[in-house]
């Protein structure tokens, strides 16, 4: 995964020099989970690190534009997600993500990967989000986020849908999916006695004035990203996931 940061910092450090002095605690914050739980997310996310390092590391040996490409998919899904709403009562915010994108781009598995850079990197220098969430964040925002978003993209795609709408059923149901699984997460780690699905129903309850709208901005932003690199950079294209589906960019 630091093979990635050489080819994002210079994006990261232009979003740094941009970015207010106050900072929001971004995605689960620090704290918020007991150790346990940030360990077990942790485990969870880490097969699917795996999975993604692997991926990059087996296109790089055929495309030595692999690295450099998954770094500034990296850098915009850090610069998407560091927008944040604060969402009052449950410790959190709400905010883009870039892994629909980001999937769409580099297929799941890789963007796990760039999610976890970015998360990784907020947490450090930024203070959004936290180390001992780190894993739970990835979980939420790259595995859930990722997955969700490229399963929709295949499946409009399987439909006949073209390139540009799957995208934008890609960005919004990724991030929908993050912040599901962001409120499933919560629940989990603090209801102590309380009953599950409740306490997991008004999490996600409070997410909806800000997410319902952001999930549509950030599908718009996608299948915009999208729509441009078909009629700007076919020869960028060439080189993502979405040249080898079915159908391609057509």
């Amino acid at each position: 995964m630091n093979k990635l940061l050489p080819a994002a910092a210079g994006g990261f450090a232009s979003v740094l020099l941009l970015l207010p002095e106050s900072a929001f605690a971004m995605h689960i914050s620090e704290g918020i989970l007991p150790l346990s739980w940030s360990l077990f997310w942790t485990a969870a996310s880490a097969p699917f690190i795996a999975l993604g390092l692997k991926a990059l590391k087996k296109q790089n040996e055929t495309d030595l534009s692999a690295k450099p490409l998954a770094g500034m998919i990296a850098a915009v899904v850090f610069v998407i997600s560091c927008m944040p709403v604060p969402v009052p009562l449950v410790g959190t915010c709400s905010h883009p993500c870039g892994t629909g994108l980001a999937a769409v781009l580099l297929g799941p598995a890789m963007g796990v990967v760039t999610a976890a850079v970015a998360l990784l990197i907020q947490a450090l220098l930024l203070a959004h989000g936290g180390l001992s969430t780190w894993g739970a964040n990835v979980f939420t925002m790259g595995v859930m986020g990722s997955f969700g978003g490229y399963a929709a993209f295949k499946t409009v795609r399987a439909c006949g849908g073209g390139p540009v709408i799957a995208a934008f059923t890609a960005g919004l149901i990724a991030d929908w999916a993050t912040y599901a699984g962001t409120a499933m997460i919560m629940a989990a780690g603090i209801k102590g006695s309380a009953p599950f699905w409740p306490l997991a129903s008004k999490i996600g309850l409070a997410f909806v004035p800000t997410q319902l709208p952001l999930g549509i901005i950030e599908g718009i932003i996608t299948a915009g990203m999208v729509s441009l690199l078909i009629r700007k950079r076919p020869d960028l294209l060439a080189r993502t996931a979405l040249a080898s589906l079915k159908g391609g960019a057509k």
